[in-house]
């Protein structure tokens, strides 16, 4: 994958109701081979929490949104949740992936590209 391909411009989280609404803007298009995922690590200030909420694409399609918790629990959620349109990937995660985290809690996002890390620490716009 091209460094040029996919990569986060901002990252935005808002809770409507139960739901955790996480929007990802790239720069151009998801890529339409092999596997990208964006997502967000969600954990407290000294680390010893964490969550990991994701999308997974595979060949330009939606196949995995989950939350694995650092203490080994993975939750998957269904696909329905997930809405994707050009530079646009919209996650709606159940608020419960981030209930608990106390305030001053840390919040980036990430991207992967065919397993290896592609982007780290992109900042996250939150309106909790």
């Amino acid at each position: 994958m091209s460094s040029h391909n996919a990569l986060l411009k901002h990252v935005r989280i808002a809770a409507k109701e139960s739901i955790l609404v996480a929007t990802f803007d790239i720069e151009g298009n998801i890529p339409g081979q092999g596997a990208y995922v964006v997502g967000l690590l969600a954990a407290t200030p000294d680390y010893s929490h964490q969550r990991r909420m994701g999308i997974e694409f595979m060949n330009g399609e939606a196949v995995s949104f989950f939350c694995f918790s650092h203490d080994g629990t993975e939750e998957n959620f269904d696909l329905n949740g997930v809405e994707h349109s050009g530079n646009t990937i919209t996650g709606h995660f159940p608020l419960a992936t981030v209930l608990g985290l106390p305030k001053g809690h840390l919040m980036t996002a990430f991207s992967d590209a065919d397993g290896r890390d592609y982007q780290a620490n992109v900042p996250v716009e939150e309106a909790l």
